[in-house]
């Protein structure tokens, strides 16, 4: 099949990569895309918040599936604009994605499925936010309640800092305050076709800047999988409670919900809780969940666009670990310096042929050269027998790589590859 990919992060070089390796793929395309995208798949420049741009680009190149990667098109209906034009989207149509594109929403569908998560208060004015805000005290969660490329969240003991960010989100719109949820945060994806529901390999990614999770909330600075500390039944479970009544009533809702759905969960004390859920693949949880899966990755996705998921066989993976560790530029994710050039590529990539360099905020000059365009530059994901095995491979090709002022976690897995072994 000929496959079409929107976007140009990390995320999707990662599924590019996977699309490249599956035999009944014969033609990539990509839209966007990045400098190291552009080494799999054929670019196209398209604005990927225009539906009918992206529908004639596919009908153009023959897709036979497009795959949207971030959260916003997907928010903008680009998924419901290539549907319309009877080609094979992955992603979920507009009003499905509000999963995402509002907190709000997502509470209302969660009470309504009976699903696990924080109690929350969406609030319209300041007042209503400081009222929440003294109601549910110290530690102070407080989300926008839109999207905000994983940085609309403030959590913090500090109560001006609080109120502060809920003025600036009440300023916009609305703002969800919740209370704050103890214990480990897990990601966990799910393909899903708007009734079956086929679990990925749960992963635990890192959202701080800086090591012991000190420093502002990111994108995500790194992310690990298999979770040998988590309880074998977890998957199974979040399924049962949270993934398959979430689909079940976004179909009662006539918006079912198709493509992937990602549950944020934090494992408490009183048991697994709803985080947040994503409308699209994690970043950069998903660079480290596609290392290990071996079924061919499109085929897995067009079954969920052709609501086939109840067939497809069950989903085949390697038994090593995966871990990805993320690059940010200098001051990243306050202001991040961009068009600093990026040395070292080729030389991370020889450490291993377990360890490869998946591009986020790249793009080539007029010579060539690989530049910095973002925030998050680019990732390394390694897999090898054990976590330990892994980061050892991840560390040792990121620090071959030169970008002035980059700066990156030093501590991705490392409690868990500590737990494991002893």
């Amino acid at each position: 099949m000929k496959v079409l990919v929107i976007g140009g992060g990390a995320r999707e070089h990662a599924l590019c990569r996977a699309l490249s390796l599956d035999p009944d793929v014969r033609e990539l395309h990509c839209a966007p895309g990045n400098a190291g995208i552009a080494a799999v798949a054929r670019l196209h420049a398209v604005d990927v918040l225009d539906g009918e741009a992206v529908a004639a680009l596919a009908a153009g190149v023959g897709a036979d599936l497009v795959v949207v990667g971030p959260e916003a098109p997907l928010f903008a209906g680009v998924a419901d604009a290539v549907r319309a034009r009877g080609i094979d989207c992955f992603g979920p149509g507009a009003e499905a994605a509000r999963l995402e594109g509002s907190k709000a929403f997502a509470k209302d569908v969660m009470a309504e499925a009976d699903v696990p998560t924080a109690r929350a208060y969406v609030c319209t004015t300041p007042e209503q936010a400081d009222a929440a805000l003294d109601a549910f005290g110290p530690p102070y969660v407080v989300k926008d309640d839109g999207l905000a490329a994983g940085k609309g969240v403030v959590v913090t003991g500090d109560l001006a800092a609080a109120r502060a960010h809920a003025r600036a989100c009440t300023a916009a719109g609305q703002v969800v305050i919740e209370e704050f949820l103890d214990g480990p945060e897990v990601s966990l994806f799910a393909v899903t076709d708007g009734e079956s529901v086929v679990p990925l390999s749960p992963a635990q990614d890192f959202k701080r800047a800086y090591d012991g999770d000190a420093g502002p909330n990111t994108g995500g600075m790194g992310a690990y999988t298999p979770l040998p500390w988590a309880d074998p039944k977890l998957v199974d479970e979040v399924v049962e409670t949270v993934l398959q009544p979430t689909v079940d009533e976004m179909r009662r809702r006539g918006t079912p919900f198709s493509g992937l759905l990602y549950a944020g969960l934090a494992l408490t004390s009183r048991g697994v809780r709803v985080v947040e859920f994503n409308a699209r693949f994690g970043d950069p949880e998903t660079q480290a969940v596609l290392a290990r899966l071996r079924t061919p990755l499109a085929g897995l996705l067009r079954a969920a666009a052709q609501g086939r998921l109840a067939a497809f066989p069950p989903l085949v993976w390697s038994d090593d670990a995966a871990v990805t560790v993320v690059l940010a530029a200098r001051d990243y994710p306050a202001k991040p310096r961009t068009g600093d050039v990026i040395t070292g590529l080729a030389e991370a990539e020889a450490v291993s042929g377990d360890a490869y360099v998946l591009h986020a905020g790249t793009k080539l000059d007029d010579s060539g050269q690989v530049l910095s365009a973002g925030g998050r530059v680019l990732c390394v994901t390694a897999v090898g027998a054990d976590l330990t095995a892994a980061r050892d491979r991840a560390y040792e090709a990121i620090r071959r790589i030169g970008l002035d002022g980059a700066h990156y976690r030093g501590d991705i897995a490392a409690r868990a590859a500590e737990a494991a072994a002893d």
